[in-house]
């Protein structure tokens, strides 16, 4: 993907709003707030910042840990890693992400569902 796409959805400013709104979404959920009960939010908003600049080809390399590490402790099972997608597929659509990089964003994620659930 090249860096025209993270142009084209807005860059930085439209890539935060999409976090800001994702995570607002996921701690307002019953079913994943738990996950996140003791974690540093700032952190967790910052490296999904960087994800997703990076998968849009922003100027940016995504520098989190490896995700079955970051995620091991968590317990993670299908249906929450669902649930998850769907508040960020919600958030790019609210704000105004195109259809085709909104599908490419989440074929992205969608493709780090094994290394997570089976952390």
């Amino acid at each position: 993907m090249s860096q025209t796409v993270y142009r084209e959805i807005g860059g930085r400013e439209v890539i935060e709003n999409v976090v800001e709104d994702f995570y607002s979404s996921v701690l307002a959920d019953d079913r994943l707030v738990e996950f996140f009960e003791g974690m540093d939010m700032q952190a967790l908003r910052a490296h999904q910042v960087q994800f997703i600049s990076s998968v849009t080809g922003g100027p940016v390399e995504y520098a989190g840990a490896d995700m079955r590490e970051a995620h091991a402790h968590l317990d993670i099972d299908e249906t929450d890693f669902d649930a998850v997608g769907t508040h960020l597929e919600r958030a790019l659509r609210e704000n105004g992400v195109e259809e085709d990089a909104v599908t490419d964003i989440m074929s992205k994620v969608e493709s780090l569902k094994d290394p997570i659930i089976d952390a």
